[in-house]
């Protein structure tokens, strides 16, 4: 079980994306990139992965990526080539806020 707590810090298993966590699941979740399980910021990365095909649309520094469903919030750190995904299913980057109009 992954314990996604807010500050935690994670990283692909398959590419170079490095996460924070902002907001934790509401419920249990499983966050992936690149079509793996993320670890711990500080694990060895396992040997032999390649990024799944399906999971190769990439992931952008200074984004904020959430998932509606569960509530998760991460704060991609470190840009890479996997796409974020919670159980299989891809989670987007956030809008960012539009500012009022200062006239």
């Amino acid at each position: 079980m992954m314990d996604l707590k807010p500050g935690s810090r994670w990283r692909s298993t398959v590419c170079d994306v490095e996460l924070v966590v902002i907001r934790p699941p509401k419920s249990p979740a499983t966050l992936e990139c690149g079509g793996y399980q993320v670890i711990p910021h500080g694990e060895a990365r396992p040997e032999g992965r390649s990024i799944a095909e399906d999971f190769a649309g990439g992931s952008q520094a200074g984004k904020r990526y959430a998932d509606d469903e569960t509530g998760l919030e991460v704060l991609c750190t470190k840009a890479g080539a996997g796409t974020l995904t919670i159980g299989g299913r891809p989670i987007g980057a956030k809008e960012a806020k539009k500012l009022p109009a200062s006239d």
